[in-house]
């Protein structure tokens, strides 16, 4: 079981950036591949970029890669994502999410611990 809270989000304008994390309860977090998906008002949730159990790999989605970074440190059981060059497109409620398969997966349905989410917004 992994319990999965964010934290970072908030109100920025276009070209900005914010820092967002996700912490993790449990003691397997180094053994899930760690995701963040995004939600925004009458659309479904989207893949936003994943990274393998041990940093080494991850998976962008085209719309994020060149200005979002994700990280974690499997010591602090946190997973990281640095949001640059925001745009108003970007405004969604994120969250993360974990997997035990291994794999870096983009469908939502794939993973099974979810974050509550916290709201990204960004202003023109």
């Amino acid at each position: 079981q992994v319990q999965l809270v964010e934290s970072g989000g908030g109100l920025v304008q276009t070209g900005g950036s914010l820092r967002l994390s996700c912490a993790a309860s449990g003691r397997t977090f180094s053994s899930y591949v760690m995701s963040w998906f995004r939600q925004a008002p009458g659309k479904e949730r989207e893949f936003v970029v994943a990274i393998s159990w041990d940093g080494t790999s991850t998976s962008y989605a085209d719309s994020v890669k060149g200005r979002f970074t994700i990280s974690r440190d499997n010591a602090k059981n946190t997973v990281y994502l640095q949001m640059n060059s925001l745009k108003p497109e970007d405004t969604a409620v994120y969250y993360c999410a974990a997997n035990s398969r291994g794999f870096l997966y983009r469908p939502w349905t794939r993973y099974d611990y979810w974050g509550q989410g916290t709201q990204v917004t960004v202003s023109s």
